[in-house]
């Protein structure tokens, strides 16, 4: 034991602080390879502790609102002194608004001689005593001329001349329906009666035909109107 204590153990003592160098080296570098391996690798930590590393925390809720101001209403009640209104003996902060209901609606009844709102005098008073008068029947006026359907024309139809064939359309052995535009009158005569289609060999001797056509006056209200209509000529080679 004394030996470590003098001059002549110097090696001994040299040889155990390279011992202790080289130890405290090799607890640094694996120190140190445990610091930089999560730095370089941060795949190689746990994720759990990546997730509660980098998640920032939820912020706090929001303070809750402050109440609302309670509002003292008081209603000013009038003061009778002497069958007289009193003005009130303090003026409140906050008065409430009373909505007044609706007036009823007049009756229509009234003076004679008095002026309602600046009207003729005795106006009302002659509403209320002609209440009894009948009133005037209001009839709409009746148009001039309307346009009916050529189905609805021909059940008015009361005398129809059959047109006679045109021997030179009967030769070229033509036929079909010509449609034309025509006027009834008040009285049932044909009038401004014009071609809207047709064959034209066949056109003239359906106007000629048309043209001695009667019909039923058509009634609207009860009076007779002159219609606008179109009439259809069938010339058919069978019959």
């Amino acid at each position: 034991m004394f030996e470590d204590s003098t001059f002549e153990s110097s090696n001994r003592i040299k040889k155990t602080n390279w011992w202790m160098i080289a130890t405290a080296i090799l607890n640094l570098s694996i120190l140190a390879v445990m610091i930089l391996i999560p730095l370089l690798y941060p795949e190689a930590l746990p994720k759990a502790a990546m997730t509660t590393l980098l998640v920032a925390p939820p912020p706090p809720p929001p303070p809750p609102p402050p109440p609302p101001p309670e509002v003292h209403v008081v209603q000013v009640k009038p003061q009778m002194m002497n069958n007289q209104l009193t003005a009130p003996t303090k003026i409140p902060k906050d008065i409430k608004m009373v909505a007044e209901k609706e007036a009823p609606p007049s009756s229509g009844f009234g003076v004679a001689g008095m002026d309602m709102g600046g009207g003729a005098s005795g106006g009302v008073i002659g509403s209320v005593f002609g209440s009894g008068a009948p009133k005037p029947v209001v009839k709409a006026e009746t148009p001039k001329k309307i346009a009916i359907s050529s189905g609805v024309a021909a059940g008015n139809l009361i005398q129809k001349v059959q047109p006679i064939y045109p021997p030179i359309a009967k030769a070229a052995r033509q036929q079909g329906t010509v449609v034309l535009h025509a006027t009834i009158s008040k009285s049932g005569t044909i009038e401004n009666l014009q071609v809207v289609s047709g064959n034209a060999m066949l056109q003239q001797a359906a106007l000629d035909a048309v043209r001695n056509w009667r019909y039923k006056p058509y009634l609207l209200n009860g009076d007779p109107v002159e219609v606008d209509t179109t009439i259809n000529v069938v010339f058919n080679l069978g019959g």
